[in-house]
């Protein structure tokens, strides 16, 4: 895609971009040092799966359906706007790759992450994996007729005429009349089986927003939802995840890792030896792990472009889960260091 083409950022989406950036994934590969107490050859993406390749990969039901997802997916914000870059492309399609070899499959995208979306299509078609893949998308416009060729615009970026998930986006402000008119759209274009499932997102002000995802959920009973949660950003825990597993509506968390923030904190920190009880050898694996142990959860999407990180995110997915009391005293651990 040429750059004349690249579609305009909101303002607030341009901040949001520029401050990820500057929080992308900050010393994870120090911290996967620390966290497993290894020397950086262990990172080696093939000693990294040796490490629990007996483990088998949890997945989820979607609730509507019964179909199961595994719980570790791929979000692909900021990091897979890459354009043409031949290089990154070639590390972007070893993620890929790494994702599906273990039998994870969920792949979330989004025509406002820049070149991401179409950069996606093309290495799932390149790669031939298509069928194999759990495809997520979105769409937004405060127009109909932008709305819907939005979508259309998705199709060919995607270089697929069906997706598993369409996510009407940031909606929790958004108009309800709006949102009215456009669920009925998406609504319709499920009908024509040109998806599977619908779902809405937010990842602007969520505390704020949670409310009025509550009250779509029970109101208009859709399949999916898309919040942020991590252990730097837990307001979901109040009411919402309690209302989505109340409306049999499936959850995706996106920014898990809180926008490093999370990795910052623990910047030259080992990972207590208590994690050993859950199974969890690296700082990832322990924030994932904290969010998978809450059975509302469907799967969590982290933006990865690295293979170490993808089989880190991947054994978070293996093993045993916090309890309660363990959820508990991790978030005693965390919560001072934020």
């Amino acid at each position: 895609m040429k750059n004349a083409q690249r579609p305009i950022l909101h303002p607030h989406l341009q901040r949001y971009k520029f401050m990820n950036k500057i929080n992308s994934l900050y010393s994870r590969r120090e911290m996967l040092v620390l966290g497993a107490g290894v020397t950086a050859g262990a990172l080696l993406p093939g000693l990294c799966a040796a490490q629990n390749s007996a483990k088998h990969l949890l997945a989820r039901a979607i609730p509507k359906s019964k179909e199961m997802l595994p719980v570790i997916g791929l979000g692909t914000a900021i990091i897979f706007d890459i354009d043409s870059d031949a290089e990154k492309r070639a590390e972007r399609t070893k993620v890929i790759h790494t994702l599906l070899d273990s039998g994870a499959k969920l792949i979330d995208t989004a025509p406002s992450y820049g070149t991401a979306e179409a950069v996606v299509g093309d290495l799932l078609a390149a790669m031939k994996v298509r069928d194999k893949v759990f495809l997520a998308t979105k769409v937004r416009s405060n127009n109909n007729e932008a709305f819907v060729a939005q979508m259309k615009q998705s199709q060919q970026r995607l270089h697929t005429p069906k997706f598993d998930l369409m996510q009407m986006h940031n909606v929790g402000f958004l108009d309800r009349k709006m949102f009215a008119s456009q669920l009925a759209i998406v609504r319709e274009w499920k009908q024509q089986g040109i998806f599977r499932y619908l779902g809405v997102t937010h990842s602007q002000d969520q505390e704020r927003a949670n409310d009025r995802l509550i009250e779509i959920m029970q109101q208009d009973k859709l399949d999916f939802i898309q919040v942020n949660y991590s252990m730097a950003e837990r307001s979901v825990e109040q009411r919402l995840l309690a209302a989505a597993a109340d409306t049999g509506t499936a959850v995706l968390c996106n920014l898990p890792f809180g926008r490093g923030q999370l990795f910052r904190a623990m910047r030259g920190k080992a990972v207590p030896d208590w994690a050993a009880e859950f199974d969890a050898t690296t700082w990832g694996q322990f924030f994932l792990k904290y969010l998978l142990s809450n059975n509302a959860v469907n799967a969590v999407i982290p933006g990865t472009d690295k293979v170490e990180y993808m089989v880190d995110n991947l054994n978070a997915g293996r093993g045993r889960l916090p309890d309660a009391a363990m959820r508990k005293r991790m978030t005693a651990f965390i919560d001072p260091l934020l």
